[in-house]
């Protein structure tokens, strides 16, 4: 393995790097996969019996996984790697020492960069591994026990001062690592897995992919969308894609790029929409993707993003999802094969089909005065999906996120700001008392001081802007600021508080958001 780092380049450009090579479609150029591992790889990773090799063949991660172990040996062991021949590394990985769909379930969020996730595992799991970086960077990979031990090997040999940091230094960290954690992990997320295997012996060719694709979404700070995806083939594994949407309020969401198929199901694109290069990570699995979508250079700056493939029957949404008992309103299914007549249950009235077609039907619905408040199936035909939400009052609002982090940013540095952004979720009581979801309502925004130490300090003041109608917030510039005591920096410590008007009743949400320094550590997987 050739040592010598190539001149200049820094860990973080390593990482942008290889963010950038993993929703890029292959070269051409690139050498094949078996003569990188032999010719690259193996200088350091000793071959072994069926063709393995130490270390390497001992491990099954995510495409983001691969894609960080190699940039660590770039910047740790010296590896010189083009990026064809990274990209294809990462590739023949993913497909072949990969996850399956099901291994995947419940920590997708760290590959769909929602970053403000409040993850739930065992304190000792949260202790042990999670105080340093996402649990789920844990969850998405797999090994056996002895390399499970030579992780916590490396993570000492590398970070020596780890048995002094804080949730460390109370314990006996190694001895627990070695003895506890060990064991667990390697029963938890073992190399070995029946559902592994079965994937890989019944993933559908990548070529199912290719059609036209219904598709719906909600992005914070401006509302729901819907539009279609189409998918031309590009190559193995690779793809055109082409979207034409809007936003309820009429706004456009079009554009053109790429993507590639990793491990049957590992969708990664980059699309410019509007002049505006957005990443795209989804599962797809048969008739089906479902993930997120986010700004390239800014991943708080994302949408949901759920489509069916035009030709299957699938209702995806109800746009928007709710109805006051009394009034009417225009919603808008969205969805795949859609025939037959609309249904919203007990209490709603279908006045008028507005427009109908296989992936968008337009109805004017009626909610009769005293129809029972509480979620409804909407049907269509045969189809079930998402609820509609009737309610006669809002009892509550929820700021949501409830917790989230802000970075300054910019200020003359060339890292950009973390901004926050919110949705002001209606919350009402049903017949049974139990509370359940209305909907994200438009609503008025700000931001306070959360406790005393931020009003004393004036947090509301430097830590950056709210807009008003919108709910984002963007922080204020990096750096030290004379104007504030010590000439500190713009972090600060908010209340995020929501107004939402109830036939002119208002009613508030609250939130709590940490605006903090720049994010300079940005791996793949947080």
């Amino acid at each position: 393995m050739k040592r010598k780092l190539r001149s200049g380049m820094s860990a973080s450009l390593l990482a942008v790097a290889a963010c950038v090579a993993l929703h890029s479609p292959h070269s051409l150029a690139a050498r094949d996969a078996q003569t990188i591992l032999k010719e690259t790889c193996q200088g350091c990773h000793t071959p072994e019996a069926n063709e393995s090799l130490s270390r390497i063949s001992h491990q099954r991660k995510t495409p983001e996984g691969w894609l960080m172990s190699i940039a660590r040996m770039q910047t740790m062991h010296g590896l010189q790697i083009s990026d064809d021949d990274r990209r294809t590394l990462v590739k023949y990985l993913a497909d072949t020492q990969g996850l399956a769909p099901s291994e995947t379930d419940g920590v997708r969020y760290a590959l769909e960069r929602r970053l403000n996730t409040v993850e739930h595992f065992d304190e000792q799991t949260s202790q042990m591994c999670g105080r340093c970086h996402s649990g789920a960077r844990i969850a998405l990979q797999r090994r056996p026990a002895q390399e499970w031990e030579r992780l916590v090997n490396f993570h000492l040999g590398q970070w020596p001062s780890l048995e002094y940091q804080a949730l460390a230094r109370d314990r006996d960290w190694f001895d627990i690592a070695r003895k506890d954690m060990v064991p667990l992990l390697a029963k938890r997320y073992p190399l070995d897995n029946p559902a592994w295997k079965k994937w890989q012996s019944a993933a559908p060719k990548a070529e199912t992919l290719v059609g036209d694709w219904s598709f719906s979404g909600h992005l914070p700070g401006k509302g729901e969308l819907a539009g279609v995806m189409s998918v031309t083939t590009d190559g193995k594994d690779t793809f055109k894609v082409s979207v034409k949407g809007q936003y309820a309020d009429g706004s456009p969401f079009n554009g053109d790029g790429s993507a590639i198929l990793y491990t049957g199901y590992e969708w990664r694109g980059n699309v410019t929409i509007d002049g505006v290069t957005m990443r795209q990570v989804f599962a797809a699995q048969g008739n089906a993707m479902q993930g997120r979508m986010f700004e390239a250079e800014h991943d708080e700056r994302g949408l949901d993003f759920v489509a069916a493939k035009q030709g299957s029957q699938r209702l995806l949404a109800v746009q928007p999802g709710y109805l006051k008992a009394g009034s009417e309103t225009e919603v808008t299914l969205i969805g795949s094969g859609l025939t037959g007549k609309p249904d919203f249950g007990k209490g709603v009235e279908v006045v008028e089909v507005v427009s109908q077609s296989p992936e968008q039907i337009k109805v004017k619905l009626k909610a009769a005065a005293n129809a029972q408040p509480g979620a409804r199936a909407v049907m269509v035909g045969s189809l079930k999906g998402p609820s509609l939400s009737v309610y006669s009052k809002i009892d509550a609002v929820k700021v949501v996120p409830e917790f989230s982090v802000a970075r300054i940013g910019e200020g003359g540095g060339s890292t950009p700001k973390v901004q926050g952004r919110f949705d002001a979720e209606a919350w009402g009581k049903g017949a049974d008392g139990k509370p359940y979801r209305i909907g994200v309502f438009p609503a008025q925004w700000k931001v306070e001081a959360f406790d005393d130490r931020a009003k004393e300090d004036e947090d509301v003041k430097f830590a950056g802007t709210m807009q008003a109608d919108t709910g984002v917030f963007t922080p204020g510039d990096a750096g030290p600021n004379p104007a504030r005591k010590m000439s500190t920096n713009n972090a600060g410590n908010l209340k995020v508080i929501a107004a939402v008007d109830d036939a002119g009743k208002s009613l508030t949400g609250e939130g709590h958001m940490i605006v903090t320094v720049q994010r300079w550590n940005n791996p793949p997987i947080p």
